[in-house]
Parts: C-alpha cells; sequence; structure tokens
C-alpha cells in the first residue's frame, strides 16, 4: 500500500479562472465537466499558444533558413525537450510526436510486428487495456503469427501479478500494459511490472494516456522501454501525444511511415533513414499542437503533478463515498491506489438513462464501455457511469453528480 498523499494544495477555483469553458451554462445549469478522462478542458494558455502560433509564427519546421521557419522549428524542438524533461527521458531523441496514444502504440506494435514477433512468440496484455493496447496487438500477431495472451485481474479491479508471475515465460516477448486505468482508475504497479518482466529481458510498454495528467511520470525510475500519452488528455490540444522509447528499441525498429523529414538518402533503388527522432515523424506534423503542448506542460509543470494528484484523490475518496451510501449503487473498480475516476452502475437505470438525466441537470459524464470491453465482460456488466476529475473539479461538483443519481433514483426506482 502507498503512503496516503498529504492534503492538497491545489486552489481550483483559482484555476477555473484560466478555463474559459467551464463558464458554460449547459440545459440551462451550470457545467459540471466530469468527462475528463475523454478528455480534458483546456486553459487560456494553451488557447493562446495555438492561437498566436498561427497569427504570427506559422512555418513548415526543419527545412527552410528563413526566419518564420527558424522559429517554429525553435518552438517546436522545445516543446520536444519540455516533454522530455515531463517524463524523465534520458534523452530528447527518445520522444517522438505521435497523434496521441492511439498512434504511439501502433508504431511499436507495427514495428514489433514486423521486425520481432514470430510465429509462437506472446505478447501480454492486461484485461484493464483501453481497446487501442489491444487491437494493434492483435493486428500485429495476425501479420507475425504471434499470440496474445490476456493477465487478468481481481475482483477490485486490481492486476494479479501472480497470474503475470506465471505466464512471463521465454515465448513473451512484450509486456503492454495500461499505467492508469481509464475505466476504473486502478493504477497498476508498473515499477514492479517493468522489474520482473526485465528479469527475464522482456520489455515493457505502457498506455500512459490517463498516466500523464495525473501522476508523477518518471520513465527512467520505472524503467520502461516504450510511454505513450495524449496531449488532449492533459491540458492539451487534441491531434498531438508522444511515444517514448528508449534508444536501443527505437533503433532496432523500422520506420512507421515513410515520407519527408525521417530520411537521411533517397535513390529510387533504396533509402536510408534519418537518425532518431526524424526516423519516426514522416512528413509535415502537427506543429501548432505540438507548440500549444508545450503551454500544456509548462501548466502542469507550475502547477504541480503531485497536487493534482493529491485533489483528486480527495474528489475521488469523497465521489466514492457518498455515491456508494445511495441505494442500488455499484462501485466498478475498487482497487486502491486509483487516479480520477468513479465507475458505477445502478440497479435502476441503464448507464445511459444515468447520462441523460445527468445531463439534464448540467453535468457531464460518460457512460458506455469506455473502449474496454473485456472489461466490462470481466465484471458482467454491459457499460458504466463514469465520473472523472481533474485540477479545476472541486467538492461541489461532486455534489451536484450526487444530486443528479439522487434524481435519477427518484425517477427510476
Amino acid at each position: 500500500m502507498p503512503p496516503a498523499l498529504a492534503p492538497s494544495a491545489l486552489l481550483p477555483a483559482t484555476l477555473r479562472e484560466d478555463f474559459p469553458i467551464l463558464a458554460t451554462m449547459a440545459r440551462g445549469k451550470p457545467l459540471v465537466y466530469l468527462d475528463n478522462a475523454a478528455t480534458s478542458q483546456k486553459p487560456r494558455q494553451v488557447i493562446d499558444a495555438l492561437s498566436r502560433y498561427y497569427e504570427a509564427e506559422n512555418a513548415n519546421i526543419h527545412r527552410g533558413v528563413h526566419y518564420l521557419s527558424e522559429r517554429a522549428t525553435l518552438l517546436y524542438d522545445e516543446t520536444r525537450e519540455a516533454a522530455r524533461r515531463f517524463i524523465n527521458a534520458a534523452s530528447s531523441r527518445e520522444v517522438i510526436f505521435t497523434r496521441g496514444t492511439t498512434e504511439a502504440i501502433n508504431l511499436v506494435a507495427q514495428g514489433f510486428g514486423s521486425a520481432v514477433l514470430r510465429p509462437g512468440d506472446r505478447i501480454l496484455v492486461s484485461t484493464l487495456e483501453h481497446h487501442s493496447n489491444i487491437v494493434p496487438w492483435q493486428l500485429a500477431c495476425a501479420r507475425s503469427g504471434a499470440e496474445m495472451v490476456e493477465i487478468p485481474i481481481h475482483d477490485d479491479g486490481s492486476l494479479d501479478m501472480e497470474a503475470f508471475d506465471r505466464l512471463l515465460d521465454a515465448r513473451v516477448k512484450l509486456v503492454a500494459v495500461t499505467w492508469v486505468s481509464n475505466a476504473l482508475g486502478t493504477i497498476t504497479p508498473v515499477a514492479e511490472l517493468v522489474r520482473r518482466a526485465h528479469a527475464l529481458q522482456v520489455p515493457v510498454l505502457l498506455d500512459g494516456a490517463q498516466a500523464a495528467p495525473h501522476i508523477a511520470v518518471d520513465v527512467q525510475a520505472v524503467g520502461c522501454d516504450f510511454f505513450a500519452c495524449s496531449g488532449h488528455k492533459m491540458l492539451g490540444p487534441t491531434g498531438v501525444g508522444l511515444l517514448y522509447g528508449t534508444e536501443q528499441w527505437l533503433d532496432r525498429l523500422p520506420p512507421y511511415q515513410g515520407g519527408g523529414d525521417m530520411i537521411e538518402t533517397v535513390t529510387i533503388a533504396k533509402s536510408t533513414w534519418a537518425p532518431l527522432p526524424s526516423k519516426f515523424e514522416a512528413g509535415t506534423p502537427d506543429i501548432a499542437a505540438v507548440v500549444a503542448f508545450r503551454a500544456a506542460l509548462d501548466y502542469l509543470t507550475r502547477t504541480g503533478v503531485a497536487a493534482i494528484a493529491a485533489h483528486e484523490h480527495e474528489l475521488v475518496a469523497l465521489a466514492t463515498e457518498r455515491l456508494a451510501a445511495i441505494p442500488g449503487v455499484r462501485i466498478i473498480g475498487t482497487a486502491s491506489p486509483k487516479a480520477g475516476v468513479v465507475s458505477f452502475t445502478m440497479d435502476c437505470a441503464h448507464p445511459h438513462d444515468i447520462g441523460t438525466i445527468l445531463d439534464s441537470e448540467g453535468v457531464a459524464i460518460r457512460t458506455g464501455h469506455h473502449c474496454a470491453q473485456p472489461l466490462m465482460q470481466r465484471f458482467a456488466v454491459p457499460s458504466t457511469a463514469r465520473a472523472s476529475f481533474y485540477l479545476y473539479n472541486t467538492p461541489d461538483e461532486v455534489d451536484a453528480l450526487v444530486r443528479g443519481v439522487e434524481k435519477v433514483r427518484q425517477l427510476f426506482a
């Protein structure tokens, strides 16, 4: 059991002033935005950075010698260094910009499928995974003849580490697991998982889409071989994310795409590849989104990820206690520690009905299978209602959530 988090020093009422969308009236009610696991809202600093780029800095990168191109290139490369610091990678060469976690995992899966996997090999994934950390490996296995094997979970939503040990053998060529479950909030013991896998020289990929916004990430301390996250879940724009990979592995994998800026030489007969990170960044990227991503990273750093984690811990504990006290509510996923998510069902209403009633009260939650159908099958539910919290949410918004759920019970029970 990890040590208890210190009380949060965060001042969400002050932070909320940076997020113009939070002043929205939804269905005639003040917006209560509790769908942060799907995407976070954006502070003015990020919005301004995006606008400023197009107004004053727009040019293509890495090709031009004129002022605007040099300026855009500098901003792009500075974001890479900011991302390196944020996750504590050893080198900026280990940070590849992608469209998000999904593309980052597909990049690794395609490389493994062609360069590493052979018939009889195994990929281990867990029941907790988002479809983005399942389907790419299914495709890689279909191409290579390898097999994907599931690491089961306990009834509380925690990873079954004893089962993991039983599955980990010489046939396993990669372990690909989520750091934080998007559907339950479960935080997996990634450092221990990596340690056990590396004891058998098995590399580990971590889906960090829900980790990077909510907890401190140090890829060197954890020791993972790959790590992926998405900017839009951590205050940044959509369409940008990153893949971290050790230089050893990124050098070994073939390019994900071919085109401009990822080559060293090209002839009609053959091409050679540019050094890292350019090898995996073919074509013109979403430069504006990358530049604005820097503003998001700076915002999170200034606010303090530890303070964010402590604040969310308080909200999750409060919401769990209040919701569990409502007759007929079942909390799905009770493992400790958790990050930012409370998933639940009600015996009197389908999750979609729960979401619709809450929406009428101005409360935005997510309902459905959360791109985690194997996990829903594990708990024998078709879907759940999911409230997910972030740095700008408040205890008053937990109250609004609970009032909405009580209204659902009144209407349906």
